[in-house]
């Protein structure tokens, strides 16, 4: 059902943009909501300096994973109460996978692309050591998976899109397909999640994770959330089994019962500080529905096409031409991306580079609009063409490219 309509001006004047910069880099970073700063004020010196530890009852810190994850969950499609938000994109994939993984007994085998990100890859390796050697992490193209989802497949693990690229996996085909070969799924939303519009319920996903620090503007190191589907959520017993996981944590029992529903899926202490600028972000989102982001950036991702594709012939575009195959990113290559991506930062244009030769920009219509997109265009031309790229300070690769 549709929803509000979302006032792109307004969302735009609730971040806070350095001046002079042209931000394409949301779907690594999101900027600064200018109410961040004054929320985590407010949970250090009221919350956290007048409460002290009463704050964990009398400010509602050990109820946030979950009403955060309600909030996030309107925007991925979850049933209300299956999302909570805590600790990092690792551990949830961990969580996920090895829950899934206990779900389907006698299958051994995952199944994930060269697309994904290699984080999720590690910790499935990892994983999967500690079960045995008779497991296995299979990895296939993007394009092969379907035909590689066979009666071995005990789980399909993908991110839905891919994070150089930005091409996007179809979550209700490939679940399907997967749940008639009699496996189990886990999506990575980290680069859907405010980007698209995703229906983990529609599409009856098994479980999913995501960040919140990119697309959702939570901030640097902002806790991750899982995703436990109905049918599952009181079944699936966590590998992580950490004390606010527990059915009754104060009731400090030296073994582990799991908590009810998806609060089993919480492992450490949330991170309260974090989750307070994570609040302030969702609080720009509860004014956008769906629908409009996803064709607002269509639009936007278009005319950057258009615009880069006619003045920069030296850049191939890695991304689909169908937007409707690609997220809230564009991506081109070049041998010397790395120095022209330095070039365009010190113009002023953020996107950011991937290894081996991938420029690539987000685009996050909450922030950016088409006014922005032109002025970007003007500045890569310009790099582009009069090759302001090949200056020797612009080739020495920093630690985060």
């Amino acid at each position: 059902m549709r929803g509000l309509m979302t006032d792109f001006a307004a969302t735009k004047a609730m971040f806070d943009l350095p001046q002079g910069v042209l931000y394409l880099d949301g779907n690594s970073l999101g900027p600064l909501p200018r109410a961040a700063a004054a929320r985590v004020q407010q949970a250090v010196t009221d919350e956290w300096g007048q409460l002290l530890i009463t704050g964990w009852n009398k400010a509602g810190w050990m109820a946030q994973p979950s009403e955060l994850g309600d909030r996030i969950g309107r925007l991925i499609g979850a049933e209300p109460g299956h999302v909570v938000t805590g600790d990092t994109l690792s551990i949830k994939v961990y969580q996920a996978v090895a829950s899934a993984l206990e779900l389907t007994p006698g299958r051994k085998v995952v199944l994930s692309d060269n697309g994904n990100f290699p984080t999720d890859l590690y910790m499935v390796e990892g994983l999967l050591r500690s079960m045995g050697p008779d497991y296995e992490l299979r990895v296939v193209a993007p394009e092969a998976v379907e035909a590689a989802i066979t009666d071995e497949i005990a789980v399909l693990m993908l991110t839905e899109v891919d994070y150089r690229t930005g091409r996007k996996h179809d979550m209700a085909a490939l679940t399907a397909r997967a749940h008639a070969a009699g496996a189990l799924t886990v999506w990575d939303l980290a680069h859907s999640a405010g980007a698209l519009p995703v229906d983990l319920a529609g599409c009856d996903a098994d479980f999913a994770v995501g960040c919140t620090y990119k697309y959702l503007n939570g901030g640097p190191g902002a806790p991750a959330f899982i995703y436990v589907a109905p049918r599952h959520a009181d079944q699936v017993r966590p590998a992580l089994s950490g004390w606010l996981g527990h059915q009754a944590p104060f009731a400090f029992d030296l073994d582990y019962r799991p908590g009810a529903g998806i609060e089993r899926m919480r492992v450490g202490t949330p991170p309260v500080i974090q989750m307070a600028a994570l609040s302030a972000a969702l609080d720009v989102w509860d004014m956008a529905d769906m629908a409009d982001v996803r064709a607002k950036s269509i639009e936007l991702t278009e005319l950057f096409i258009a615009g880069v594709e006619a003045a920069c012939p030296d850049l191939e575009l890695a991304s689909p031409r169908d937007p409707a195959q690609r997220g809230s990113q564009v991506s081109f290559r070049f041998a010397e991306g790395y120095a022209a991506m330095q070039a365009l930062i010190a113009r002023g244009v953020i996107g950011d580079f991937r290894a081996p030769d991938i420029m690539r920009f987000g685009f996050t219509p909450l922030f950016i609009d088409a006014g922005d997109v032109k002025a970007a265009v003007a500045i890569i031309a310009d790099v582009m063409q009069n090759r302001l790229w090949d200056n020797p300070e612009y080739k020495t690769r920093a630690r985060v490219t």
